[in-house]
């Protein structure tokens, strides 16, 4: 008899919403406070892509916090059994995604969930970041938001790389979360030059909404002067 494949892995909403009061309870015990900006973009309901840079091993937790409603992570398969984070990304809902291949079956249960109305998060950089600036982005947020038509909503996370250092020296370290203006992409399966095109719009959005120092590969990139340019 053949098993049926799970649509994406199932959400306890009671666990899930206990789970994040401690983690809350925990950044703002081992952080310097946690300051959000920009909540009101969020989508009350409805489906969206939420992007997001990738600077430390507390991001997750960070991103899970700053989220009012039930969110679903993509996730490296490395993660699924780690023992302090894969408790708590099952708990999140994730969804394990093989590295260094096209996981086919992590794509199908992504794209589910946004069609069950659901938020999915993706670390639009594919990894960590150990520069502590932007990296060249992957081209997994824009072929799922272009799939799918689904809203993309960016938001960036710094001060996060600090934490760990801050232990050693008695510190706690803010952290700052800020989301941005949502916006679509074209609907459609686009080609991989297109697909490029749709990741250099993500990632420079995301640029404009980090400090300086933070924007990375894309400090220079002719779309993130344009963006800065409408905002003065």
């Amino acid at each position: 008899m053949t098993q049926t494949k799970r649509r994406y892995p199932p959400v306890y909403p009671q666990l899930y919403w206990t789970v994040w009061r401690i983690m809350w309870l925990l950044i703002k015990t081992f952080t310097g406070g946690c300051t959000i900006e920009g909540a009101h973009h969020i989508p009350a309901n409805g489906a969206f892509v939420l992007v997001t840079n990738h600077l430390s091993f507390i991001d997750s937790p960070v991103v899970f916090v700053a989220m009012p409603r039930i969110v679903y992570f993509l996730a490296g398969e490395k993660y699924t059994w780690h023992p302090l984070f894969g408790p708590i990304l099952r708990v999140a809902g994730a969804i394990f995604v093989r590295r260094g291949e096209i996981d086919r079956d992590a794509l199908r249960q992504a794209s589910n969930a946004l069609q069950d109305g659901f938020c999915l998060v993706i670390a639009a950089e594919g990894t960590r970041s150990k520069t502590g600036g932007l990296i060249a982005g992957k081209t997994g947020a824009a072929y799922l938001a272009t799939h799918e038509n689904a809203l993309i909503v960016p938001m960036v996370v710094w001060g996060t790389e600090q934490v760990g250092p801050g232990w050693g020296k008695f510190r706690r370290a803010p952290v700052h979360v800020r989301f941005g203006q949502p916006f679509h992409l074209p609907e459609g399966r686009a080609r991989t030059r297109q697909l490029d095109a749709y990741t250099d719009e993500i990632m420079t959005t995301m640029a404009a909404l980090l400090p300086e120092a933070y924007r990375g590969v894309y400090r220079d990139h002719p779309l993130l002067r344009e963006k800065l340019s409408r905002q003065i």
